[in-house]
């Protein structure tokens, strides 16, 4: 995307601190450090242990005994935190900073991290039924990321995000940015556009963001149906 996020005017209302959006972002960046330290063999042998290679699942292909670490199915969720590159990591890690912590705030820590990981589940079995055959490992954030993103714009669809567009500064509604985001990700998956990226994990994270944050997020009230601080909201009285 031509565009970098770089903050948002949403603040967190019901958690002091997004305890898993750092430990997710931490994992990340040490398994990315410790897989850069390795010689290139060692490396690409870690990526096919680790990550998901839609044939094996689908079992037309199965790596030999001897290099498989995991079950094949475990490599759905270790998938989520290697990445090919220091952009790859960094673009997951800033999307996830920026929106992933107000996704938190409306979930709670743990029903955050099980929504995060079945998001990123859904976005490998988009990736998988779409090329079931495929011998090369999809690596990366990028599903699950993207189901939070889904899920932002459900939560906060009028928080407004400050963004990079080259060089310029621009301040957008999340609902626009993030329709503009998943807009491409379709028009790129139906296009079959290539360059290694997994666009079909990204419209299933997305699409799974979208439907699963109404069972995660909790049970809340916005203080009135016009215009709001972002973010602020009201319990609802007990039962």
């Amino acid at each position: 995307m031509p565009f970098i996020p770089i903050g948002d005017s949403n603040p967190r209302i019901t958690i002091a601190h997004p305890y898993v959006t750092w430990g997710l972002i931490g994992a990340c960046v040490l398994v990315f450090v410790l897989h850069a330290g390795m010689g290139s063999r060692e490396g690409h042998l870690f990526a096919l242990q680790y990550g998901l290679i839609p044939a094996t699942l689908t079992g037309d292909a199965a790596l030999a005994p001897e290099i498989a670490a995991i079950p094949s199915w475990a490599t759905v969720a270790t998938s989520m935190f290697l990445h090919g590159g220091v952009m790859h990591l960094i673009m997951n890690m800033l999307f996830l900073g920026i929106f992933g912590d107000n996704v938190e705030d409306a979930m709670g820590h743990t029903r955050f991290v099980i929504f995060y990981l079945l998001c990123g589940a859904v976005a490998g079995g988009a990736h998988v039924a779409v090329l079931p055959g495929s011998t090369e490992p999809m690596i990366g954030a990028s599903g699950a990321v993207s189901g939070v993103l889904g899920a932002y714009l459900i939560l906060h669809p009028r928080a407004s995000v400050t963004i990079l567009f080259g060089f310029l500064p621009l301040v957008l509604p999340a609902w626009l940015l993030l329709g503009i985001w998943i807009t491409f990700q379709v028009v790129s998956a139906l296009g079959g556009t290539g360059g290694g990226v997994a666009w079909w994990a990204h419209v299933g994270g997305f699409a799974a963001g979208v439907v699963l944050v109404f069972a995660f997020r909790r049970r809340t009230l916005p203080l009135s149906r016009g215009a709001y601080p972002q973010g602020i909201r009201m319990r609802r009285p007990p039962r």
